[in-house]
């Protein structure tokens, strides 16, 4: 499964939405060099405040365009980093992926798929609505996540727009992901 990168983004505070820069850090163990996400230990506040001293791993996030693209046919208009994402891919099946697989971005850069990202209520602050377009429910009464994946980074590197991105399968048995 292979797709690419169509735009990346940083914030060195606290920011809903992200900036898109030409390119962007990633550095193994840490993060998005200069994000307010980076760093070892978790760095979401809501997370901080249940527990500083959990692993972060929630270092890179990612968003499919095609979603950004499905939410403006529903008259939703959001660019890429406005829902506060690293790396907005396309032609990858984000939400597809088991846990664990390895995420090959641009010449370098490597990051782990951790699971979900759980969206919150800062969605409709940013347009009112919108956290009913990326969170659900299935017919069985399941919660459906839509707003990305999150990842740690394995190996650094720099990531552009129109860089490639590969996906790299763990081995059997595949965990499906969930929230983290």
């Amino acid at each position: 499964m292979d797709g690419s990168v169509t735009a990346v983004s940083s914030s060195g505070e606290y920011t809903f939405t992200k900036p898109n820069r030409d390119g962007i850090t990633l550095v193994a163990g840490l993060g998005v060099r200069g994000d307010v996400h980076a760093g070892v230990t978790v760095k979401h506040r809501s997370r901080m405040a249940q527990d500083p001293t959990q692993p972060n791993l929630r270092q890179v996030h990612l968003i499919h365009s095609e979603l950004l693209a499905e939410l403006a046919e529903d008259g939703f208009h959001v660019r890429p980093g406005e829902l506060g994402e690293n790396v907005t891919t396309a032609g990858i099946d984000l939400l597809g992926l088991p846990v664990g697989t390895l995420l090959r971005l641009g010449e370098a850069a490597v990051v782990r798929v951790t699971g979900l990202r759980n969206p919150c209520v800062q969605i409709d602050t940013f347009q009112d609505g919108l956290l009913k377009k990326v969170i659900s429910r299935d017919a069985a009464g399941n919660v459906v996540r839509r707003a990305g994946i999150m990842s740690v980074v394995v190996k650094g590197g720099t990531v552009r727009p129109g860089d490639a991105v590969a996906a790299e399968f763990p081995a059997h048995p595949h965990r499906p992901l969930e929230r983290v």
